[in-house]
């Protein structure tokens, strides 16, 4: 089975890990399966032979790691982003992904990053980091222990979409995270000069849904362009009607 290209467009993205040995831990749990595109989110250091001890063979996806100073830096260029969390909440998304699910989602997805982001040892994602993604992924665990360490979740999460890599069709492009994100302040900017919003924080969740749903749709330009239109369009006849 053809897997390289499929996983080559996949980035890890560990956020805030306080151990420099659970960076090395990742670092040979992603190249076992093939993954080697590293993002750490922070501006920790890290002990170099801590890494490097645990990553063992896999020293080379700490060296080529990327660092950020914010999140949403790291997610700038990717057109899905997924958040691994077990944890739900009013604001921590309305639906999760499985393992096997989000692989079955990236192999449908057009040319572009794939950011799955992963949490601190103590508390992983905290509930902006998880709504700065689009999606969350969970790992289904016993409830009388629920918790994983990192790196065990990292090489499930890898070892998942190692065995169901697919070669994806190419061709059409999907819009950036970043470029997701600045039309749905855009199409919150027309409800908003339309009066939609009436209640407290409506306009805060209806922005994050309106981007979550852009980035899993994986638009073409012309199809978010055109999406936008829709918008801009209802704003005026709503004017029209007023009178204005």
């Amino acid at each position: 089975m053809e897997t390289e290209g499929y996983l080559e467009r996949i980035r890890i993205v560990l956020v805030d890990t306080q151990d420099g040995a659970n960076i090395g831990s990742v670092c040979r749990a992603m190249k076992t399966m093939g993954i080697t595109d590293l993002a750490i989110v922070g501006d920790r250091e890290y002990d170099e032979d801590r890494v490097r001890t645990l990553a063992l063979h896999a020293s080379d996806v700490w060296e080529k790691a990327k660092r950020f100073h914010t999140l949403q830096e790291a997610l700038e260029d990717s057109i899905f982003t997924v958040g691994a969390t077990r944890r739900r909440g009013k604001f921590r998304k309305l639906s999760a992904y499985s393992p096997e699910q989000l692989s079955e989602k990236i192999s449908q997805l057009p040319e572009g990053r794939i950011s799955i982001v992963f949490g601190r040892e103590s508390d992983g994602l905290r509930d902006d980091e998880v709504a700065a993604c689009s999606s969350i992924v969970t790992i289904p665990t016993s409830d009388s222990f629920p918790s994983l360490n990192l790196s065990q979740a990292v090489q499930i999460i890898c070892y998942i979409l190692f065995r169901g890599a697919l070669v994806y069709k190419q061709g059409m492009t999907a819009v950036p995270h970043e470029k997701v994100r600045e039309s749905a302040d855009e199409m919150t900017e027309h409800l908003k000069a339309m009066g939609y919003f009436k209640m407290a924080d409506e306009e805060k969740w209806t922005n994050q849904l309106l981007s979550d749903i852009i980035e899993r749709a994986a638009l073409s330009t012309e199809e978010l362009r055109r999406f936008e239109k829709i918008f801009r369009k209802a704003e005026l006849i709503a004017m029209h009607k007023r009178g204005e």
